[in-house]
């Protein structure tokens, strides 16, 4: 059985890139898979592997400072591109809980949520503040309140972010948009009952 998730806290990883798409996040030769297995490998491939196959010191996921990070700082419109649910799936398998980001593609946010991946929208100013905090202080973690719909900066301050009833329950109780209509299945079995009712004439058809 799944536990509630009301906290993330961990190291928070910088990757201000705009427009990051979900090719450049899971590139296409890491789609030939039939499961959801070994996937972390392939995240962000041609931005931590140069061309003879070996890891680049510039990127950040590459760097021990950020080793172990559970949280990624975005640029805006992260997740663009193809609707791929791989790249939630290598986000995630790569140790990620959650992403921070100025906006973020309605497709991937869809994803994502279904997934119990935390997707954090904040406004730049708030963002640029994080990301600067995570570039000069790698080892001070972030924490993310769920239930409160706050951010907490290493500095101490706090940024309220946007988090609607339905995706807020289904990432606290790892419940996904089948388990949400399960979970009202006996208003709909009432519902169906009293439609029948008023028009028994449907019920033969």
């Amino acid at each position: 059985m799944l536990t509630r998730l009301t906290k993330i806290d961990g190291i928070a990883a910088p990757l201000p890139i705009e427009n990051l798409d979900t090719d450049q996040i899971m590139p296409k030769q890491f789609l030939r898979i039939i499961d959801k297995g070994g996937l972390s490998e392939g995240l962000l491939y041609d931005l931590r592997v140069d061309a003879d196959g070996e890891p680049r010191p510039d990127c950040v996921l590459n760097q021990a400072a950020y080793r172990g990070a559970r949280i990624l700082i975005g640029g805006s419109n992260f997740g663009c591109g193809s609707s791929r649910e791989h790249a939630v799936w290598g986000l995630q398998q790569f140790g990620f809980e959650a992403v921070i980001a100025p906006s973020f593609a309605e497709i991937f946010y869809s994803n994502a949520m279904n997934n119990r991946l935390l997707l954090v929208q904040l406004e730049r100013a708030a963002v640029d503040v994080l990301l600067h905090d995570a570039a000069t202080q790698p080892a001070a973690p972030l924490h993310i309140d769920i239930e409160q719909q706050t951010v907490t900066s290493a500095g101490g301050r706090v940024f309220p972010f946007p988090l609607g009833a339905r995706h807020k329950q289904m990432v606290i109780e790892g419940m996904d948009t089948i388990d949400l209509t399960l979970a009202s299945l006996q208003d709909i079995e009432a519902f169906e009952r009293a439609h029948f009712e008023r028009h028994n004439w449907a019920a033969v058809l």
